[in-house]
């Protein structure tokens, strides 16, 4: 039986950050993913924020023209527009993107196992674990000292490492088109309607050479793909799709209820959506990703070279919580809220002081997902220092 440091168990964002940091590292990895190819099924819009593209560098030619306005549309299509003086937001080409991650990993000495179906896990004891697999229509097995699970938000890595899975979600399916034309700059237009997209949102993101139409909602209110037929032509008098052809389409689901509480054990851990690493309240996923991702290489490498696990303290869904209560508490409120009219009237408040901040806030804000590296560092010397205070 082969044997690894770690077994990363999906090839989406989380899975290739953390298997290509760990491979630069010098930690022996497998990278496992059922699909053949990274440009089949690629499930997530990929907008990238500012505050992702100034901490992390990614490959220019992977990324659209840059965003800077917004445009909300209440469910009478009432419009409000915004604008950074920044460069707010750039669609990655996400299936690109994957191929040049998992170059750079390889190229790095990552392993890559495709078409491979994760199937089980079993404990080795002390050596770690058993990974099952099945390959080319046979069984097989490998060895880990680590697994990292990033198989979505129903992962069974997570399930067999006995750590927490997502409970809330919601579900998206958009088109990605060529065509469409672009008038004024490139722009991020976002639409409450409680019939087309219950919960959450519908979007049209145009960077001048793609554009996105996608609806997404809680599944026991809405048919996905009904709804996103509907909202195309709700909206054919704002865009020409006379010309369009799709290129892609894409969906899946969304975990929404905050990072988990328990994340990680000293069999293994679980990054992206298997983690709940997703802002509740705007679904946006691909920073959270990034940065979870980065800690758990750093985690993982640390434990891999000491031999104990001690290091995963640092890496506890607990420590990143607390940044989403107020966000929770703004998702039970947009779960809830399933009538036009009161979508309506709150548009109608966002035109107004103080809550056009907010507005901006939602859509411009910088603290969607902690910095959690300087947030781990700072909780544990807290708690050391209280451990090391004489009791009264």
């Amino acid at each position: 039986m082969e044997k690894f440091d770690v077994v990363v168990v999906g090839a989406g964002l989380a899975g290739l950050q953390t298997t290509r940091l760990l491979a630069q590292g010098g930690v022996r990895v497998l990278l496992v993913d059922r699909k053949r190819s990274l440009e089949d099924s690629v499930h997530t819009t990929g907008i990238f924020v500012r505050r992702t593209l100034e901490d992390f560098s990614l490959p220019e030619d992977c990324l659209g023209r840059p965003i800077s306005r917004v445009t909300l549309y209440s469910p009478a299509r009432r419009a409000l527009t915004i604008e950074s003086g920044h460069e707010e937001f750039r669609v990655g080409r996400m299936a690109k993107l994957y191929t040049r991650l998992l170059e750079e990993a390889t190229g790095a000495g990552a392993v890559w196992f495709h078409s491979t179906r994760y199937a089980a896990l079993e404990s080795a004891g002390a050596c770690g674990s058993r990974v099952l697999l099945e390959r080319g229509g046979r069984s097989t097995s490998v060895g880990a000292r680590y697994v990292v699970g990033g198989d979505g938000a129903r992962s069974r890595v997570a399930r067999d490492l006995g750590l927490d899975g997502n409970s809330e979600w919601i579900v998206g399916v958009e088109d990605v088109l060529e065509g469409v034309p672009l008038e004024g700059p490139p722009q991020f237009h976002c639409f409450l309607d409680a019939r087309l997209a219950p919960g959450y949102l519908a979007w049209v993101v145009q960077d001048g050479e793609e554009t996105h139409v996608g609806v997404g909602g809680y599944a026991a209110h809405f048919d996905p793909l009904r709804a996103l037929e509907r909202f195309v032509e709700s909206v054919a008098t704002l865009f020409d799709f006379s010309r369009a052809r799709r290129v892609e389409r894409r969906g899946g689901r969304i975990p929404v209820g905050g990072v988990l509480k328990r994340i990680a054990n000293e069999r293994g851990l679980l990054v992206g959506d298997a983690a709940g690493a997703v802002s509740p309240l705007t679904a946006g996923g691909l920073d959270p990703c990034m940065r979870l991702s980065s800690l758990a290489a750093s985690v993982v490498a640390e434990c891999v070279e000491a031999g104990d696990s001690s290091a995963l303290a640092r890496y506890s869904g607990e420590h990143f919580r607390s940044r989403f209560v107020s966000r929770l508490w703004m998702r039970r409120v947009l779960s809830s809220a399933r009538s036009d009219a009161l979508l309506e009237a709150g548009c109608a408040l966002l035109r107004l002081p103080p809550l056009d901040a907010f507005a901006r806030h939602v859509f411009f804000g910088r603290g969607s997902f902690p910095d959690v590296e300087r947030q781990t560092a700072q909780e544990l010397s807290s708690s050391r220092r209280i451990a090391r205070q004489p009791s009264a």
